[in-house]
């Protein structure tokens, strides 16, 4: 085995919660990714600067089930969607980190591989990390008895880019991105809630108007935002889909940090904005996502 390898493999079993045996890991498609046709550098993963693992070249989506431990689980689930700009995965600080807090509060974390690098469009039918994301809330929930999850507290959080996957996720699944191939596709990708955390392409730069692929609807679940006043990335993103939910009806909460920045994840620091998963926490537990799995899950939704 190469050294680079070698290294690779290292990071990743660092990065698995530390209650975990191996975390289980499954294939987004059942052969080939439906519509790839790309050739890719293979798979890497390497630790940057800021000490955050960089996956690179992902084009095969996967999804890395993490289960809390038994005497905390309280059945609800959520597929982590880690940000990099369409173009990486920031692995740790916005993946295998949030399904150890997930753990913490008894949620299983499912850490979404989504296919990357890819460019946003305007149209989001055949959007690759779109189809991966669909397919990863459906795949889960056609699977949530052998899962030990409850089909009806399936969530999806995203960060940066994977906010917007997670968004586009919470308002487009009345619409899939790719023709169904099989009975887990007649299986509903609708997440039953998201968390935001500093999503980006939400607005139109210029008009910080609701891009249209972002479809508020009063049946689009609830949502958690978290986010920075000085994030490059504006917090507009978040204040106006809030709005949007808002006017739609739609049971959501907005926190906006004075200070934070980009990309600040779930490490600790002195600033407030390091508090938000205690604040999503309690929202989680008002919204009755976080109740004892005290009954067998019922079937999926179709």
């Amino acid at each position: 085995m190469k050294k680079s390898m070698m290294a690779g493999a290292l990071v990743l079993m660092l990065s698995v919660p530390a209650w975990c045996a191996e975390p289980a890991t499954m294939n987004v498609w059942p052969a080939a990714p439906l519509g790839e046709t790309r050739k890719f550098e293979p798979e890497k993963i390497e630790t940057n600067k800021a000490n955050v693992q960089i996956l690179h070249n992902v084009f095969k989506p996967t999804l890395t089930i993490y289960h809390p431990p038994k005497d905390k689980d309280t059945g609800a689930s959520v597929i982590i969607c880690p940000g990099g700009g369409y173009s990486i995965l920031a692995w740790d600080l916005e993946g295998t980190e949030v399904a150890a807090w997930l753990n913490d509060i008894g949620v299983t974390g499912i850490v979404l591989r989504y296919r990357c690098p890819t460019h946003k469009t305007a149209d989001v039918h055949g959007f690759m990390p779109l189809m991966d994301a669909q397919r990863a809330i459906s795949l889960v929930r056609s699977k949530s008895k052998e899962l030990g999850i409850d089909p009806r507290r399936i969530g999806i959080l995203g960060f940066s880019a994977g906010g917007n996957l997670a968004a586009l996720a919470c308002t487009n699944f009345d619409r899939r991105s790719y023709d169904a191939i099989d009975e887990v596709d007649q299986v509903s990708c609708r997440p039953d809630f998201g968390v935001l955390c500093y999503p980006a392409y939400l607005v139109a730069a210029k008009t910080e108007e609701l891009n249209p692929d972002i479809r508020v609807t009063p049946q689009t679940p609830p949502i958690f935002f978290v986010h920075a006043d000085n994030d490059g990335v504006s917090s507009a993103n978040s204040a106006v889909m809030y709005l949007a939910l808002k006017r739609a009806g739609v049971s959501s909460e907005l926190h906006i940090y004075t200070v934070g920045g980009h990309g600040f994840g779930l490490r600790p620091t002195t600033r407030p904005v390091c508090k938000w998963p205690e604040r999503c926490e309690e929202w989680m537990t008002s919204q009755g996502i976080l109740k004892p799995q005290n009954r067998a899950p019922s079937a999926p939704s179709k």
